[in-house]
């Protein structure tokens, strides 16, 4: 981490404005997230731990569980985008990456998934989550103008086979 923060002031100077704003921004989104993980665990673990020692919280409760770990993927979440805004900070990538965006998303969609209250959700909502759960995972194509080149270049009217029936 010492050595990261070394680059960027060694660097600082070859910068240009627009990049040294975004690193700042960087910075003081990722301050922000980083004081509101720090909350969010000790508010967490504060209520498990007091929770556990009062015998209100049940583990064995599914929706004890369902809130627990609901809460947990929440702080996993921050903690992916707080790892992806330190990135930014030190320019080792540009602000923010798409296939980060996409797993922070997924996260999003396991932490639904996790907290779902499957006698209250409708078929059409869980096919919803399914469907955007595999557009999430699906991976991306390099250029959509070479693969619908590739599609075309497969069709039985293009490679001949046509002609022979």
């Amino acid at each position: 981490m010492a050595a990261r923060w070394r680059h960027l002031k060694d660097n600082w100077a070859l910068l240009t404005y627009y990049q040294r704003f975004e690193s700042m921004v960087a910075l003081a989104l990722a301050m922000v997230v980083a004081l509101i993980i720090a909350v969010a665990l000790y508010r967490l673990g504060e209520s498990v731990v007091a929770g556990l020692l009062l015998g209100v919280l049940d583990p064995l409760d599914h929706d004890v569980f369902q809130q627990v770990f609901g809460n947990i993927m929440t702080l996993i979440i921050a903690l992916e985008f707080n790892h992806t805004l330190h990135y930014a900070v030190v320019r080792e990538q540009s602000i923010v990456q798409v296939k980060v965006v996409l797993l922070i998303a997924l996260l999003a969609l396991a932490r639904k998934l996790i907290i779902l209250d499957l006698d209250k959700v409708s078929a059409g909502q869980l096919g919803g989550l399914a469907a955007v759960t595999l557009v999430l995972d699906s991976p991306p194509t390099t250029n959509p103008l070479e693969t619908f080149a590739d599609m075309s270049a497969m069709s039985p009217a293009t490679s001949g086979a046509a002609g022979s029936a």
